[in-house]
């Protein structure tokens, strides 16, 4: 599957897909911390708020995404963060993958020097795999970061790796 796929940026006519895919994810409340989805409006601005989207094309069609965005601002403004989404059709495919590579690629091209992952939820074993994979380097745990969909409070893990 993933030979097919591309990574780019993404254009206006990805947006009702990526807030779909990105809506799926927030609603099943394992991973993301919003609460709220978006609606194709909404989605709209935030998407175009980021400093970069990327989405992964696949026969036309968008399968995945990720925001880039500033993690902080002033003497810590040169350090990103991400947020990944992947179709869950898509999923064990090398969409994430890609997607994560791409952004890597995207962090530096905009001139940052370290991407960090603030909040991985530490069950989330896929996306732990991969972040090691590619070189993410763990820093640190927060017991009960992440508050799960079913209310259970979860840990949460820090990544970063330099650009």
């Amino acid at each position: 599957m993933a030979s097919d796929l591309i990574v780019r940026g993404y254009s206006e006519g990805d947006v009702p897909d990526m807030a779909r895919i990105w809506n799926r994810v927030v609603e099943d409340g394992e991973a993301f911390p919003q609460e709220d989805t978006l609606s194709e409006d909404e989605a709209r601005g935030f998407f175009g708020s980021q400093t970069h989207c990327g989405v992964a094309i696949l026969e036309g069609k968008p399968v995945g995404l990720y925001i880039l965005h500033p993690n902080n601002v002033g003497r810590c403004g040169h350090i990103c963060n991400c947020s990944f989404a992947v179709d869950p059709g898509c999923r064990g495919h090398g969409v994430g993958a890609a997607l994560v590579e791409d952004s890597l690629a995207a962090g530096r091209d905009a001139g940052f020097r370290i991407m960090q992952f603030n909040a991985v939820v530490k069950e989330n074993l896929t996306a732990i795999g991969l972040y090691e994979r590619l070189g993410f380097i763990r820093i640190g745990e927060v017991p009960g970061g992440f508050r799960h969909a079913e209310g259970a409070y979860h840990d949460i893990l820090l990544y970063y790796h330099e650009l």
